[in-house]
């Protein structure tokens, strides 16, 4: 997702992906020399090989945990726990048929990333929209999530 972000007076002309990239740069200046955050999303990238759930979905899911858990949890000791951490992420937004843009309304992303008032404040983006108006859809949605559990 690139689109670029743009506000009534004033043209932002940074990426959701730049934005995304930022909060990277700062999680790696905070967490332990051996966390395996990267790890776990390389992981879970490959294991979605076949199944429909993009990489954007998972990093989503892995930057709302970054967000949240302690950086001391990252460590290689937690690396099951924090997999296990996301699939259940994963699979309560997809009950919900609810997964919200890391950036967009985001009020606790980290101040060093600077975001223009009315993104910071706007309603989220359901990233799972479609989820909520195709049933099937998210049966289908359902099924790999099972598939990806099996892995």
């Amino acid at each position: 997702h690139t689109e670029s972000l743009f506000t009534p007076s004033t043209m932002w002309p940074e990426t959701y992906a730049v934005a995304e990239l930022k909060f990277f740069m700062h999680i790696t200046t905070q967490v332990p020399h051996d966390s395996w955050h990267l790890r776990c999303l390389q992981l879970l990238a490959i294991a979605l090989v076949g199944i429909g759930f993009s990489t954007y979905t998972l990093k989503t899911i892995v930057m709302h945990l970054l967000n949240s858990i302690p950086v001391s949890g990252w460590s290689r000791r937690h690396f099951l726990q924090r997999l296990g951490d996301v699939m259940r992420y994963l699979r309560c937004c997809l009950l919900e048929k609810r997964l919200d843009h890391f950036i967009v309304g985001n009020q606790s992303v980290p101040e060093v990333i600077r975001l223009p008032p009315d993104v910071q404040n706007a309603e989220p983006p359901n990233l799972f929209h479609h989820l909520a108006q195709d049933p099937a859809a998210h049966t289908q949605a359902m099924s790999e999530f099972h598939l990806l559990e099996d892995r």
